[in-house]
């Protein structure tokens, strides 16, 4: 009988030995399929950019495609929800930005709890927003823009209600003492389009979705979010400069489902790393606008602290909460 337990016990070790290597392999080759990323704003918007500038870099490591998956509405709630009713198996990621932080303290009704249901990745990068008139509103500074605000109704568009525009635009009223009327879209190029169309006077857009209006002066910037100016376009002011103590940020994030595998979040974490790191695709990022970071989980987890307090208060302040 001892003959036959040790005979079953060596069994068991030469089978988990064999099956050791097996799964370490098995970890090695993630990915092995394309992998879908959730984004909760429109194509063409700047974490859709963002994503696919992504793609592009880490298909050269992994030969894998990114599929970004394009889901507005709702502030970014929509994407959440989609992105939890995934398998978390490491092949749906999503793109976390300051839109949905700040949904998740402005709307009351969301059915998840970001902290909890979604893993850090890595913090790519972080861009300011522009406030953008069209060219036929008789205000050239953030000062002149006040001043007509005080004497009619101006008409602002964002990306949703709850979305970061949105409470760039409503921290703007609280702090320079005007009232506008807020128009939501589904996205923030729509938002634009509609400027445009001078169905609204200004919008707040973020960097790399304004880009190419800025360059071809469709419409009219007055100031950046950020308390610094933009390196890429270091003549337009920061609004801070006539409104002091405003500041608004938009970043860009990759996170993934709880359940997650570590090892696949240590993974893709490192991989990110390295692509913020690479030149060429550090360069594409700064013709965005943005400010690269590239940061471990860790980084992401503490930044994801910091901004869930300030913008806590700044909607508070706003009194932005349904």
């Amino acid at each position: 009988m001892l003959t036959l337990n040790l005979k079953f016990f060596a069994a068991i070790v030469i089978l988990a030995l064999l099956a050791a290597p097996a799964a370490q392999a098995a970890q090695s080759r993630y990915p092995e399929k394309p992998i879908r990323v959730i984004v909760g704003s429109a194509p063409g918007s700047g974490p859709d950019i963002f994503s696919r500038a992504l793609g592009d870099q880490l298909y050269k490591t992994w030969n894998q495609r990114l599929v970004v998956d394009a889901r507005p509405g709702a502030a970014g709630a929509i994407s959440a929800e989609l992105a939890l009713q995934a398998v978390p198996d490491g092949y749906t990621w999503m793109m976390l930005t300051s839109q949905l932080l700040v949904a998740s303290e402005v709307l009351s009704s969301l059915k998840f709890n970001l902290a909890r249901d979604f893993k850090s990745v890595s913090l790519i990068g972080t861009v300011p927003f522009v406030l953008m008139v069209h060219p036929n509103v008789p205000a050239k500074s953030v000062s002149e823009l006040i001043a007509l605000a005080k004497t009619q109704q101006l008409r602002y568009g964002s990306a949703g209600t709850g979305a970061s525009e949105h409470l760039s635009g409503v921290l703007f009223t609280h702090l320079s003492g005007t009232k506008m009327l807020h128009v939501p879209y589904k996205g923030i190029p729509q938002a634009i389009a509609d400027t445009l169309a001078q169905e609204v006077q200004l919008t707040y857009a973020v960097m790399p979705a304004a880009i190419p209006h800025l360059q071809a002066q469709r419409l009219r910037p007055l100031g950046v979010t950020t308390s610094y100016r933009s390196k890429l376009f270091p003549d337009i002011p920061s609004i801070s400069e006539t409104l002091p103590g405003y500041e608004t940020l938009a970043w860009y994030s990759i996170v993934a489902p709880t359940g997650t595998p570590e090892p696949i979040l240590n993974q893709v974490s490192a991989e990110i790393q390295k692509a913020t790191k690479d030149p060429s695709f550090n360069a594409t990022l700064a013709k965005l606008g943005s400010v690269v970071v590239g940061s471990d989980r860790a980084g992401l987890d503490a930044h994801r602290s910091s901004q869930a307090k300030i913008i806590a208060e700044l909607v508070r302040v706003s009194g932005a909460k349904q």
